[in-house]
């Protein structure tokens, strides 16, 4: 018998820590070689880590939420025969959480991301019972809602407080949005906007879309209206290096769109907005949004954002007061889009209104810039076809 130690290897791109988000052995637990050992997380990246070899766990260090540093042990095993040498530690590909694994799993062991397994876990479903919709056979989430309903117990009173540790991706946006407001001075600018002409045009735009292009939702057209509008408000589009005193005035729009995912909060940036249409766009949005969601956004997809807009869809209320994205200075949220009756030329119609929603940093945008700002957002927005018309 040999003893191996398992230690975190190279994450990549200069990180020198991860944090571990879920382990999946214990000791004395018996594993095969590519058997899943734990998960670990840097940034807004989850990967999968599996054993090399094959072998019984002696020794594992660290709990959920540790840090811990590349190259420091994570597992020892007792194998049989000789320890192998240990392989240079290549960069691990990394995936935005929730991740899927960065090696193929073994034929005896369900295929699902990490995420999935946790919420299988949470739900009591035994994942070898499931078969997977997902591609080569893998279980996803859908397939989860899929098994009989627990039979509804007599109603009865509840008891008790579950503890749940704030780790992984939930920890990283409570650091970053805590962060954000402690530093940041916000001040919220709300303005309605009469969306009936806007609204009548996406829809014949979908309606009579050729085959093969997205439909097309709000954020495409917000976005196309943010890029003609912000070469008049480059203190806008700009990100502010606090420490430094420097705000960097940016000519490209890198539009982040805030995506609600089951496991949080995650910002994919649509590099080069000013360069895409409206179809472009959608399709930009759709992919990006499928991407962080199956846990397959790469790295450089979640960062370099100059201004993000936040949508709740449907679930947007009347208004918001949306957290900036740090180090950005300007954040945008359309609200619910409602049927009211409003007075326009001295008669009351029914018209398609909606709250627009943002945040400005204090510091460097001043309220007169927000309020022009979204003024003429708001232009954009209640003429549409200011949107397709040379600058």
């Amino acid at each position: 018998m040999a003893r191996y130690v398992f230690r975190l290897p190279d994450v990549g791109e200069g990180i020198a820590e991860a944090e571990i988000v879920e382990w999946h052995v214990a000791v004395g637990d018996a594993v095969a070689e590519d058997d899943a050992l734990v998960d670990v997380m840097t940034d807004k990246a989850t990967v999968e880590l599996t054993s090399p070899v094959a072998g019984r766990v002696t020794a594992i260090t660290g709990s959920e939420g540790d840090d811990v540093a590349v190259g420091s042990d994570l597992v020892v095993l007792e194998i049989d025969g000789e320890a192998p040498a240990p392989e240079p530690a290549a960069p691990l590909a990394a995936v935005a959480a929730p991740s899927a694994s960065v090696e193929p799993e073994p034929a005896a062991r369900p295929l699902a991301s990490p995420a999935t397994r946790r919420r299988a876990k949470q739900q009591g479903v035994d994942l070898a019972s499931l078969k997977g919709s997902g591609p080569d056979g893998r279980i996803v989430d859908a397939d989860l809602s899929r098994t009989p309903p627990a039979a509804r117990a007599p109603l009865a009173r509840r008891e008790g407080v579950e503890d749940v540790k704030v780790v992984g991706l939930r920890r990283r946006i409570a650091e970053r949005l805590s962060e954000s407001k402690r530093r940041i001075p916000h001040f919220a600018y709300v303005e309605e906007i009469d969306v009936t002409e806007l609204e009548a045009l996406r829809a014949h735009l979908n309606a009579t879309r050729p085959e093969g292009r997205p439909s097309l939702s709000l954020p495409p057209f917000l976005i196309q209206a943010l890029v003609r509008v912000l070469p008049d408000f480059p203190q806008i589009n700009a990100l502010f290096d606090d420490e430094a005193g420097v705000v960097h005035r940016h000519a490209a729009v890198h539009a982040g769109m805030a995506v609600q995912t089951r496991d949080g909060l995650i910002v994919p940036v649509i590099r080069n907005a000013e360069a895409r249409d409206l179809w472009d766009l959608a399709a930009e949005i759709a992919r990006l949004a499928a991407a962080v969601r199956d846990g397959k956004a790469a790295r450089e997809e979640l960062t370099g954002s100059t201004i993000t807009v936040t949508s709740l869809g449907a679930l947007g209320g009347i208004a918001t007061t949306p957290i900036i994205n740090a180090p950005e200075v300007a954040i945008v949220g359309p609200n619910r889009i409602v049927e009211r009756p409003v007075v326009r030329d001295g008669q009351i119609t029914v018209r398609k209104m909606m709250n627009l929603s943002s945040s400005f940093d204090h510091r460097v945008v001043d309220g007169y810039d927000a309020a022009a700002f979204i003024q003429a957002v708001k232009v954009k927005l209640e003429y549409p076809a200011l949107l397709f018309m040379p600058s």
